[in-house]
């Protein structure tokens, strides 16, 4: 019986170690948004539009607030390792609007996709590396 009691109390010692750990968001931006998901509403009188492909990834960062708020945030620091550029975003401190993510679409980031990150989130890294189109990136989102 002593040796059962040890052994939960020393679940009961281990087991807050490891729910406090830190919590590490892995966050991925859609490729591309297809050609079939994009419209164009009153173009001019007697022009036909057509969208021959997707758009593909171009840009993902962190903003305050919804994307109408237009929150951009500057990255706290930059890195290249290995033919690849590093932006680390610091996210400390108050965020009353949330903190949210926005991948960008297009050359210029025409069409944005964003959605709302747990609030907890303190630090973001963005790994980008060309991709295969033209002004396409693969981006890789490490959040905690």
């Amino acid at each position: 019986m002593r040796h059962k009691r040890l052994l939960i109390c020393a679940a009961g010692c281990i087991f807050p170690v490891f729910t406090h750990a830190a919590v590490t968001a892995s966050f991925a931006c859609p490729q591309s948004v297809p050609a079939t998901s994009i419209s164009l509403n009153a173009v001019p009188a007697g022009w036909t539009p057509y969208i021959g492909s997707p758009l593909y990834l171009s840009a993902a960062a962190p903003i305050d607030g919804a994307p109408e708020r237009r929150g951009q945030l500057v990255p706290g620091g930059e890195r290249t390792k290995k033919g690849r550029t590093i932006l680390s975003y610091r996210l400390e401190g108050p965020y009353p609007d949330g903190k949210w993510l926005q991948c960008s679409y297009g050359a210029h980031g025409e069409v944005t996709l964003s959605r709302r990150m747990d609030d907890s989130v303190s630090l973001c890294e963005f790994t980008y590396r060309k991709g295969r189109k033209a002004g396409q990136n693969e981006i890789d989102i490490d959040c905690r």
